[in-house]
């Protein structure tokens, strides 16, 4: 009769002892440890990269041309380029024959112009592709290129347009109105930007180009 005392106390201090030495778990993070991980990140490859060249935003923007086809790479590599934003119905429609005579004078020099057909000013920009390349050929010689008809403000602005408005010479303004000039230098940069009222032979625009021509 003794012993089944014994044995309860027995039984009662192994069951103790088991409670006051728990099995060791790993500890779980704390939100201390969160936020000291936080303040200290890895260096990541945006903060030890240096930003990409001038040059690099007009290789990687698509360019179609007006027939539908992508601009080919050489029409503009290493080029000083003239975009023009262009209409067939303008008061400064005339101005394709001065942009003509301009890219004549100095094609061989390294400028090439492009004509960019927008409709968003007065609809003067109205027809197809193919009718816009009839006219420039047939009442001015247009031998430049043209691209595609694109919108050149608001929300389907084009990435060529977003590029050219966005840079420092372009100042963020929208486009005011048709054959506003945005000029660019071989290197990419986007080094002027000239209203409507500036005709193609105005030598502001002329001085500007043969500081950038790659042949000076």
């Amino acid at each position: 009769m003794r012993l089944i005392p014994m044995m309860m106390t027995m039984c009662l201090c192994a069951c103790g002892g088991s409670k006051s030495t728990p099995v060791a778990e790993a500890p779980t993070p704390t939100p201390q440890n969160d936020a000291a991980t936080a303040e200290a990140p890895m260096p990541t490859e945006t903060n030890t990269t240096a930003a990409a060249p001038a040059a690099d935003w007009l290789k990687t923007t698509a360019l179609v041309g007006l027939d539908g086809q992508p601009l080919p790479a050489e029409a503009i590599a290493g080029k000083a380029v003239l975009f023009v934003n262009v209409a067939s119905k303008c008061g400064y429609t005339p101005q394709y024959e001065g942009l003509q005579a301009l890219y004549t004078q100095y094609k061989d020099k390294g400028l090439t112009i492009v004509g960019v057909p927008c409709n968003q000013f007065g609809a003067q920009e109205p027809g197809s592709a193919e009718e816009i390349a009839s006219f420039c050929k047939l009442n001015y010689g247009v031998d430049f290129p043209l691209l595609e008809k694109q919108d050149v403000n608001g929300a389907a602005r084009s990435a060529l347009y977003t590029q050219l408005i966005s840079s420092p010479a372009g100042g963020g303004a929208d486009v005011k109105w048709n054959f506003e000039k945005f000029l660019v230098a071989p290197n990419g940069e986007v080094v002027g930007r000239f209203p409507s009222k500036v005709a193609p032979n105005d030598p502001a625009l002329a001085a500007a180009i043969e500081k950038v021509l790659p042949q000076g």
